[in-house]
């Protein structure tokens, strides 16, 4: 046994030179090491050996399967390298040629919905800002007018970094204060970006999704001026007039808050299944800016 594992090894490794094809390297080594392999069927006849031919023997086979599989391995390697410097060497491309606008690229929809959104913006003359994805406590919560008591400010809301007191944004909002303090007033602004809040995930919730904050400050700025702009922006978006409606509601960091739906652009306003029957479509929350957040 000890003269076949040293003749194969002898055969295999010169014949392993002589490959110059990765496929055939491929298909010989599961000649030989496969299930059904030349070294695989010698290595069968171990069981019937004595005591000290299998002490001997065993590493011999060890040895001998080491050695073949690493030739292997070294062979596929040099002929991929031959193969890359061959292409190198042939293959000629001129990088001074325009690209193609037609290259098969696109942009993801996120990305393609934030830029038309900052693009409506613009046109109504507001500046656009990038949200901070890692911010402080103060930012956001204290300069909200959130209260330390606020559910909010749980672990089990809020994705805090341990030993920092610094959270991962839950809303963009954190950066109100922070614009209001560098750019100053009068100011019309949007801010985008990734925000995160310890949710399971649903149809409807996720633990990191994208927001746009919007904020106007100046003399005589009523909820009429909010609806215009998010009426305005929404039909730009779905290429349609669109109608908004406002409820009542409550966010810590604006007086009065409102709830803002906008008619369903897909069965417009008649009922379908992505708006529940209801004709609208929950959209965001809004208001004036508390005049808590202002004095902060």
């Amino acid at each position: 046994m000890q003269h076949k594992l040293t003749t194969l090894k002898t055969e295999v490794l010169a014949q392993i030179l002589s490959l110059t094809v990765q496929q055939d390297i491929i298909d010989y080594r599961n000649a030989i090491t496969g299930k059904n392999g030349s070294l695989t069927e010698i290595l069968k006849g171990i069981k019937d050996l004595s005591a000290e031919e299998k002490q001997t023997i065993g590493k011999l086979s060890n040895d001998v399967k080491v050695a073949i599989l690493a030739a292997f391995d070294e062979r596929i390697a040099e002929i991929k390298k031959a193969e890359i410097a061959e292409k190198l060497s042939s293959e000629f491309e001129d990088v001074t040629i325009p690209v193609s606008q037609d290259a098969g690229h696109h942009l993801h929809p996120i990305t393609r919905t934030l830029m038309q959104i900052e693009d409506s913006f613009k046109r109504m003359g507001f500046d656009c800002y990038e949200s901070n994805e890692v911010t402080t406590e103060y930012w956001n919560f204290d300069s909200l007018n959130v209260p330390k008591t606020h559910p909010a400010r749980d672990m089990q809301d809020t994705f805090w970094l341990e030993g920092t007191g610094n959270v991962l944004s839950t809303q963009t909002s954190s950066m109100q204060n922070i614009l209001m303090k560098s750019k100053g007033v009068p100011m019309k602004a949007i801010i985008s970006g990734r925000v995160f809040r310890n949710e399971d995930i649903d149809a409807t919730h996720e633990n990191t999704f994208y927001q746009v904050e919007g904020m106007v400050i100046d003399e005589h700025i009523t909820l009429a001026n909010l609806k215009y702009t998010l009426r305005t922006m929404l039909s730009d978006i779905f290429g349609r007039e669109v109608s908004i409606r406002m409820r009542p509601g409550y966010f810590p960091f604006v007086e009065p808050g409102v709830e803002v739906d906008f008619s369903c652009p897909f069965c417009s306003g008649t009922g379908c299944k992505i708006c529940k029957k209801s004709g609208w479509i929950e959209f965001l929350g809004a208001g004036l800016m508390h005049p808590n957040v202002l004095r902060e």
